[in-house]
């Protein structure tokens, strides 16, 4: 299972081969509650909204992150962004960055991200695309996203799920979990 904990850094893993295979995630975020003065990261110039971003760790050949389930709330056509927070989005502020890197360590430049969540009362939204975008990895397999922390829906955990697919590579389905909550 992927973990969010500790600081900012997270790494989704590809197969070097571009095989179908589970990805490692030791994912890890910062969960932040921005003062209401604080600017979104749509208002910050790109300098100020993505901070310098270490090197990942990373230890080749890397351990790959095992598939997970769908589930039934993935859309398709999801928008193409990084904040999933709208003007009227509640809930406790969470920024997840990474990389996203082949199982031999190398970055994965234009990687396709897609996100999808329930929101902080643990609803998802059926109708439209609030909490749910795409992005793609900068060239050095870079990401960042600004979500809130899921609220939880009978019989699961919080959970972000996520899709990432490498340039013409399979796609890999799979979730995002946090430490310490019961029945990850």
């Amino acid at each position: 299972m992927a973990f969010l904990s500790g600081l900012l850094l997270s790494m989704l893993l590809l197969p070097a081969c571009g095989a179908l295979g589970p990805v490692v995630v030791p994912s890890t975020s910062v969960v932040q509650e921005p003062p209401s003065s604080s600017p979104t990261p749509e208002q910050l110039s790109p300098a100020q909204a993505k901070p310098a971003a270490a090197s990942p760790v990373c230890s080749s050949p890397a351990t790959l992150t095992p598939a997970l389930t769908e589930g039934p709330y993935f859309k398709a056509n999801s928008p193409e962004r990084s904040s999933l927070i709208e003007a009227n989005t509640s809930g406790k502020r969470l920024i997840l960055t990474g990389y996203v890197l082949t199982a031999d360590c190398q970055p994965v430049a234009h990687a396709l991200l897609d996100f999808w969540q329930a929101d902080a009362n643990g609803q998802y939204d059926n109708a439209g695309y609030i909490l749910r975008g795409h992005q793609f990895t900068d060239q050095n397999g870079y990401y960042q996203l600004t979500t809130v922390i899921p609220g939880l829906y009978p019989g699961r955990t919080e959970h972000i799920h996520f899709k990432v697919q490498a340039p013409d590579g399979p796609i890999l389905i799979s979730q995002l979990f946090f430490p310490g909550v019961p029945n990850n």
